[in-house]
């Protein structure tokens, strides 16, 4: 099939391709100014991306309401023939958007961005088919009225998506809310933009001028133009607690509908009767080791029982010694970069903090790369943090690298009230062989996406979104697309 991609003959071409612009009403619109991209890798300059200000964004907000009428009017089912035929383009050229993706992420070509790719053109599949679920209901009020209700799109849609998975989070966000019949304007992360425009392009091949328009910029100069505009109808926005307060205050002011993907400290608790082998294999998957860690929902806190913590840990120490750490781009590379110095430096205090606390034991696992060209700055080892007390800050607060906190227990109402105690409630796991000890863990734990003996990352099926300060709303599921991109009008017709 030919496609946008298709004439890229490598990243390289990509990302000098996407050079100081944005996608903005199907066409690429230069910006005057740009923003170096690094190789988090080797830490060189990759590219520039687009430096968009209040001019670039409204002009991608006044697309988007331009192409909006028409795009709502069109049947559901035909949005939805166009978002398939957009996941299978993605599919397509899988290859050449995991390999730009890796660049600008320092994410594993083999264990993190082949797959984000995939899970991207899934999504977009998934979501396709549910065109003719936006259903009303009929309310039986009179018999002689007729009163029903019927879904209707919510306008345009600022979807601001992260660096840390921004394909996945991306159609997570696009994919519902274009067969709802919205129009979208994407802010791509400026630490990793071109991969998103490429996946963006490739899906606009396939839609109208202006139904998805991306644009690039930092937070306060794009991000808080496009949260304000006044013709945003719905902001979803997955990042950081603390810009999530500011997205958050920046919608109560106009009164519009915003979902927050925020941040996380997902306890992992391992009981008596628990699966050794299946524990620590979900360990190092829960905790998104080879995405070094950087991950909202990563299970860094593991609450281990007293007669397995020895067996465990030394089996976890041993399995992470063997991940290799290197070049993004080697396909014999396990795990790849921490995006940039600012969070490499975050990651370190803590662990210097660890190292500082009383009692306290820090154990990291495997070796630092030694390649040529490879920069050690953003390369971190997989590390372990024991003997920490639960105030501690490496325990209460999402660190965001390959750091995870073990502790041991022996008290059942001690370890749900020791998981239950954080400010976040995104996700949770539990590991054990009893079906009623699974039953009343997964009542009791304060977090909305709770698995039992498995560790699984989003699935398109299945409703997602925490409590607390891990933010407010769902993303994935029919549930999600009803809730969050349509608005519930209601018809009452008078037969007298």
């Amino acid at each position: 099939m030919n496609s946008i991609a298709s004439p890229f003959p490598d990243a390289a071409a990509v990302i000098v391709a996407y050079r100081n612009l944005n996608l903005v009403g199907g066409e690429r619109v230069p910006v005057a100014a740009g923003l170096d991209v690094l190789n988090p890798a080797t830490g060189a300059v990759l590219g520039q991306a687009a430096a968009s200000k209040a001019a670039e964004t409204n002009a991608a907000v006044e697309a988007a309401k331009a192409a909006g009428a028409a795009w709502a009017a069109m049947p559901a089912r035909e949005r939805g023939k166009r978002v398939a035929s957009a996941g299978r383009a993605l599919a397509e050229h899988a290859e050449l958007v995991a390999q730009v993706l890796a660049r600008e992420t320092g994410k594993a070509i083999r264990t993190e961005c082949r797959g984000e790719v995939a899970v991207s053109a899934d999504i977009m599949e998934f979501y396709s088919g549910l065109g003719s679920e936006l259903k009303g209901e009929t309310i039986p009020f009179n018999p002689r009225m007729l009163t029903m209700t019927v879904r209707e799109p919510l306008g345009v849609v600022a979807a601001i998506v992260p660096w840390n998975v921004p394909l996945v989070l991306m159609m997570l966000k696009i994919a519902p809310a274009l067969v709802a019949g919205n129009t979208v304007v994407v802010k791509a992360s400026e630490e990793a933009p071109f991969a998103t425009y490429l996946a963006a392009e490739i899906v606009m091949d396939h839609l109208p001028a202006g139904v998805l328009n991306v644009i690039n910029g930092t937070g306060p100069d794009c991000g808080a133009a496009l949260t304000a505009h006044p013709d945003v109808a719905k902001i979803t926005f997955t990042g950081s607690e603390a810009v999530g307060e500011t997205v958050y205050k920046a919608a109560a002011e106009r009164i519009v509908p915003a979902s927050l993907e925020l941040g996380g400290k997902s306890p992992m608790i391992i009981c008596a009767d628990a699966d050794l082998t299946k524990a620590v294999v979900g360990a190092i998957s829960g905790m998104r080791f080879t995405r070094q860690g950087q991950s909202c929902t990563a299970s860094s806190r593991m609450y281990v029982h007293d007669s397995l913590y020895d067996g465990f840990l030394a089996a976890l120490t041993a399995k992470l010694d063997r991940l290799v750490i290197g070049d993004p781009l080697d396909e014999a590379t396990d795990i790849g970069t921490i995006i940039n110095a600012k969070q490499a430096k975050v990651v370190a205090d803590y662990v210097a903090m660890a190292e500082a606390a009383p009692g306290a034991k820090v154990v990291r696992c495997g070796k630092m790369p030694e390649g040529a060209g490879l920069s050690p700055d953003l390369f971190a080892q997989p590390t372990l943090l024991l003997g920490l007390p639960e105030d501690h800050p490496c325990v209460q607060n999402e660190i965001f690298g390959p750091v995870a906190v073990i502790q041991p227990w022996s008290d059942y109402e001690d370890v749900i009230a020791r998981a239950n105690d954080s400010r976040y409630g995104l996700a949770a796991t539990v590991w054990t062989q009893s079906l009623s000890m699974a039953l009343d863990a997964t009542s009791r734990l304060n977090a909305g996406y709770v698995q039992v003996n498995q560790n699984l990352t989003i699935q398109p099926n299945v409703s997602y979104g925490g409590f607390g300060r891990s933010g407010l709303g769902k993303e994935a599921s029919l549930e999600a697309m009803l809730a969050h991109f349509t608005r519930s009008k209601t018809i009452v017709m008078n037969f007298d």
